[in-house]
C-alpha cells in the first residue's frame, strides 16, 4: 500500500532558473487543493539542514508566477553531498513532518531527492535548469527564457558588430551542454556555434572561415561560444591578430538566469508542479517530472541520472548548412 502523504515540503535547489516560481505556485495550491498541507523550505538543501522551514498557504504564492528566480531562494549545499547531511536532513523532515519533498532543480539537486527517498522520504524531483541538459526531459524549466534573453542580446551586439565591420565572440551559458549555444546560434544567424560537443579546438578552421566571408563581402562575423568551451576573450585576441579583423568577447553570464518568465515557462512549469503534487500524494516516490514526446510522465530517479543527452546530429547538421 502506497504510503499516505499527509504534509509536504518544497524546495528549489542549484541554480535559480525563470519559471521556478509558477512550480512552486503550482506545488502548494495543488497539494492543499488534494488536501495536504505543505511547508517550504528557504536555500534548498542547506536551508532544510538550517531547518529554515513554514507553513505554505495558497496567498504566500500570489503575485508570483511572473517573477524571475526563486521566492524559496537556492543555494549548493557540499554538507547534504555526505552521507551524514543525508541522514540529518531525513531527520529534519520526520521532525517538521514531512513525508514528502518536491525539489525542483537540475541532475545534482535529483541525488539529494534520490537519498532521501532512500532513507523513507518520499521525493518527486521537477527539472529546473537553464542548461536543457537532463537526458529524460525535451524541456527543462528556464531553458525557454534563457535563450529568448540570449537571443535577444545577440541580436543587439550583431547590429554593433556591423556597424563597425566587426567579429564578434558571444559567450552563453549551458554548462557543458551546447543547447542555448545551438538554438541561439541558429536563431541569431551566428556564422559559427561552438558547442562543448562537437568543438573540435581547430581555430584555424575559424580564422579562415572568417577570412573567406570577408572576401565574400560579409561586414561582420558572429561566433556563439558555449559556456563549456569558454576562454572568449583570449579567443578574441587570437583571433584578431590572424586576421586583423577587429575581435571582440561578449560574455551575456547571470543575465540568462533572471527576467521575467516567458509564457511556455510559466505554463509547463505550472503543469509539471501541479503534476510532482498529485504524483506525490499519490505515494509515488524517487521520481522524476518529465516532457517527453508531447506528454507529461516521470521516470525513476535513478533511470534518469543513468541516461545521455547529446545534441541532436541533424539539428547541428543544420546549423553548419544555415550558416555558409
Amino acid at each position: 500500500m502506497a504510503k499516505e502523504i499527509k504534509t509536504i515540503g518544497v524546495l528549489t535547489s542549484g541554480g535559480d532558473a525563470p519559471g521556478m516560481n509558477a512550480a512552486i505556485r503550482a506545488v502548494v495550491r495543488k497539494a492543499i487543493h488534494n488536501g495536504v498541507k505543505v511547508k517550504g523550505i528557504k536555500k534548498g538543501y542547506q536551508g532544510l539542514l538550517n531547518e529554515e522551514i513554514f507553513d505554505m498557504q495558497p496567498h504566500d504564492v500570489s503575485d508570483t508566477i511572473q517573477h524571475g528566480g526563486t521566492i524559496l531562494g537556492t543555494a549548493r549545499c557540499m554538507e547534504f553531498m555526505t552521507e551524514e547531511g543525508q541522514l540529518k536532513g531525513v531527520e529534519i523532515c520526520k521532525k517538521h513532518k514531512i513525508d514528502g519533498l518536491v525539489v525542483i532543480g537540475g541532475d545534482g539537486s535529483y541525488r539529494g531527492a534520490m537519498a532521501l527517498s532512500k532513507h523513507g522520504i518520499n521525493t518527486i524531483g521537477i527539472p529546473g535548469t537553464i542548461d536543457l541538459d537532463i537526458a529524460c526531459t525535451e524541456y527543462t524549466i528556464g531553458f525557454d527564457t534563457a535563450v529568448n534573453t540570449a537571443m535577444e542580446a545577440i541580436d543587439k551586439v550583431r547590429d554593433t558588430s556591423s556597424s563597425h565591420e566587426r567579429c564578434s565572440i558571444i559567450e552563453v551559458m549551458g554548462r557543458n551542454a551546447g543547447h542555448i549555444a545551438l538554438w541561439c546560434g541558429i536563431a541569431n544567424g551566428a556564422e559559427d556555434i561552438l558547442l562543448p560537443e562537437k568543438y573540435d579546438y581547430n581555430e584555424q578552421a575559424i580564422i579562415n572561415n572568417i577570412i573567406t566571408n570577408r572576401k565574400k563581402g560579409k561586414k561582420h562575423h558572429i561566433i556563439i561560444n558555449a559556456e563549456g568551451i569558454g576562454h572568449s576573450t583570449s579567443m578574441a585576441r587570437r583571433i584578431e591578430a590572424a586576421t586583423g579583423v577587429e575581435t571582440r568577447a561578449t560574455i551575456l553570464g547571470y543575465m540568462q538566469r533572471g527576467g521575467s518568465p516567458t509564457c511556455k515557462d510559466r505554463y509547463y512549469a505550472s503543469i509539471m508542479g501541479a503534476y510532482a503534487a498529485d504524483i506525490l500524494c499519490q505515494g509515488k516516490t524517487n521520481r522524476v517530472v518529465a516532457y517527453k514526446h508531447g506528454e507529461f510522465t516521470d521516470f525513476d530517479i535513478e533511470e534518469a541520472l543513468a541516461m545521455e543527452k547529446s545534441i541532436n546530429e541533424y539539428q547541428y547538421e543544420i546549423s553548419k548548412a544555415l550558416s555558409r
